[in-house]
């Protein structure tokens, strides 16, 4: 196993196109690829507020805690 590591700007598009020596020709290969973002000189992004990400103003503070069945289970999470 080689863990190779580089560094890529995305395409207009939002593509990232890689090119990765294997060594030998049709050989196949398990590949794990770990996107993150490359952190920038300010520091890393702040998380974006849920108006950014599309709802509507105070609809999540609105819904919070607004299941009344008192026999509702919530799942356990995995």
């Amino acid at each position: 196993m080689r863990v190779i590591q580089v560094s890529a700007k995305a395409d207009p598009d939002g593509v990232i196109r890689l090119s990765i020596p294997a060594g030998s020709a049709g050989a196949e290969y398990k590949l794990a690829v770990v996107l993150t973002p490359k952190p920038t000189a300010s520091g890393p992004a702040s998380p974006k507020t849920p108006e950014e990400l599309g709802w509507p103003p105070g609809f999540l503070e609105s819904t919070y805690g607004s299941i009344t069945d008192e026999t509702f289970v919530r799942g356990r999470s995995a």
